[in-house]
């Protein structure tokens, strides 16, 4: 109805400011991968989607998301599909 006509969610992650992506080493020399400036609504949907697509375990919390593993490279052409423009996206 209504609801299949809102384009809501694509005006959300056209507003959004910049989005980083970097890598940290955590723990034990563990790599991670951080995605940071995505919207708070729209966070756990882009972080179940990011785990699912890279195939690799991770959580949000404290507004960032945290993927296991070095996915830099890998993050950018997912969050463009997923409706993110390309311009907002800063790969460090």
């Amino acid at each position: 109805m209504l609801l299949d006509l809102c384009v809501c969610e694509i005006l959300d992650k056209q507003g959004t400011s910049k989005i980083k992506v970097y890598t940290e080493n955590k723990k034990f020399k563990k790599l991670v991968t951080v995605v940071q400036g995505i919207d708070k609504s729209q966070l756990e949907s882009t972080t179940k989607e990011l785990k699912h697509k890279l195939a690799c375990g991770g959580t949000c919390k404290e507004g960032i998301i945290i993927l296991q593993g070095d996915h830099k490279k890998k993050v950018a052409p997912v969050l463009k599909a997923l409706g993110y423009p390309q311009e907002s996206i800063e790969v460090r």
